[in-house]
Formats: C-alpha cells, structure tokens, sequence
C-alpha cells in the first residue's frame, strides 16, 4: 500500500484548490476577500455547504485581519484534519477469527473493494475466505468468483436467489472448518430506498452474532468518491442499519468531488477507514487525515 502516491491519485480535487492557492500567492487581496473565495473553491470542490460553512467560521475565529494566505492556509489545513480525525479509523480485527461485511448500493464498488482486502490480508500471510452473498445478481457472484481464481482466495456461492442469510451460515461454517483468520461478506446492493434490503441485512448481522462472538467485527459501507454529495443521500439510508463502523471511499483518484470526503465524515459520523485508488488489487490505502490533507492542499 504505501507505494500508492495518494497526491497523484487526488489530481482532478487538487487541481481546484492549486489553482485558486497560486491566485492568493500572486495577489495582495485581504484576509476577507480569501475566506470568501475559498468558500467557493469548497463548494466547487464538493465539500458540502454544512462542512464548509463550519470551515468557513473557524478561519474567521482563529484568523487576523492582517493575516495573509499562508497562514490562513494553514488553519484551513487544522481544521479539516480536525474533522476528518474525530472518529478513530482503525481497521478492527480479532487475534483469531474476523468477520467484515460490506454493505452499499449496486455500482458503489462492493465486490472489488473485497477484493482488495483479501488480497491485502493475504499478502499479509492471513488465511482468507470471500462469501458471495449477493444472491440476486448472478453477476455480482461470477465477479467475485473471477477475484477469488485470479488473487487464488476461496470463495463461497449460494444458488441464485438463495436466502443470503442461510448462505452466510453455510459460510461461517466453512470458515470456522478450515479455520480460516478473515471473513469477507459482499452483500446485496439492491436501491438504498428499499426497506427489505435493510432488514436483509439485519438479518445476516444476526446469523453472525449467533454463530460467532463479537462478530462482525467491521462493518463497512461503501461509497463511490466520484458521486460527492450523492454519496450521502445513499448513505443516510444505510445508517438505519445498525452496527456500521466506518465507510470505505472507492474511485477517489476519478474525481474533482474528493472534497465529499470531509463532508461524509461530518454528516455521517463513522470514519473512513479504506479509499479506493484504481481498479487494481493493489490499488488500496489505509485512510490517514493528514495523509490525505497534505495530498488535497500540498
């Protein structure tokens, strides 16, 4: 992972800030006519209007009349690490058997977020397991079957149109018979709206809870960077579903909307703890606020 240059990956977010911070370096303009101009710069960003404004007041508090860019650059920086490390981002794991669930909507970018974790883990010499527990999409199984053949990760599949529940059992059972160390659940993603996909889901953290003690212990959703603000709209849905703890950012290299990353972490309250930088199984980084500040704003 740390060979990832997370800068190069937030080159279309960058680009707004850089341009507009080359425009204050070469300006006389004063602490006000900045503030109000890097509003605009977050908004366009898509860092959100809650989040900025919130920005937006604490430049004004902790700024002088007579400061210049550099220093109210500065506190730009403070604060948004201050919002983005409110919430631990730690990935939680036991010392033996683990189990982590992927929830989001069809298209977020579930299965190959999956994917990259086991091939992570596994490199990192743990005994994985993938579930297929999509079972309304055929697709969705075969996509994880063709992760699991080329990273040589087992993976388990329900019929199509199972009950995704009694798949997840058969799973942990499997898993606790090759004693395996991690559990990787893909969930279905039907339309966020539905309210039987909510209680599905319920339902599949209760078969885990039976089975295994302190199971699962990471619940992640997954959201697509490149649909900003959208992403939340999603997100408020899921947040009915108990047990989330934290989300994971896919195809933030794609996108001018990175800022939504600061906005999602506000407004939803979990921590990003994973960011998706490419299509590839390497092509993932643990998340770190400051990591990601001096990449937006360097």
């Amino acid at each position: 992972m740390a060979t990832i240059n997370l800068r190069d990956k937030l080159k279309k977010t960058r680009q707004t800030f850089k341009d507009k911070f080359e425009d204050f370096f070469h300006s006389d303009k004063d602490r006000e006519e900045i503030i109000d101009e890097l509003s605009e710069t977050m908004i366009l960003a898509d860092v959100g209007i809650s989040s900025t404004e919130k920005i937006i007041d604490a430049l004004r508090q902790k700024s002088k009349k007579s400061d210049h860019f550099p220093r109210i650059k500065q506190i730009l920086e403070e604060e948004i690490i201050k919002i983005l490390s409110q919430y631990p981002s730690d990935f939680n794991l036991s010392a033996d058997h683990s189990v982590v669930m992927l929830v989001g909507i069809n298209g977020g970018g579930k299965t190959t977020s999956l994917a990259k974790l086991a091939y992570h883990y596994s490199q990192e010499g743990k005994h994985v397991l993938m579930v297929a527990a999509d079972t309304f999409r055929a697709a969705a199984q075969e996509q994880l079957a063709l992760w699991g053949r080329k990273l040589n990760i087992p993976v388990i599949k329900g019929q199509y149109g199972a009950d995704p529940a009694s798949v997840i059992f058969d799973a942990l059972q499997s898993f606790r018979a090759r004693q395996s160390d991690l559990l990787l659940i893909d969930t279905a993603g039907r339309i966020h709206t539905n309210i039987n996909l909510m209680q599905e889901l319920e339902k599949i953290r209760r078969v885990i809870q039976r089975e295994i003690d302190e199971a699962p212990q990471e619940i992640l959703l997954i959201l697509d960077a490149s649909t900003g603000q959208n992403a939340l709209i999603q997100a408020r849905e899921f947040l009915k579903f108990s047990g989330l703890t934290g989300v994971f950012l896919t195809k933030l290299d794609g996108t001018a909307k990175g800022g939504s990353v600061i906005s999602i972490v506000e407004e939803l309250q979990l921590p990003i703890k994973f960011v998706g930088v490419g299509e590839e199984e390497k092509d993932l980084l643990f998340f770190s606020s400051q990591e990601f500040v001096r990449a937006l704003l360097s």
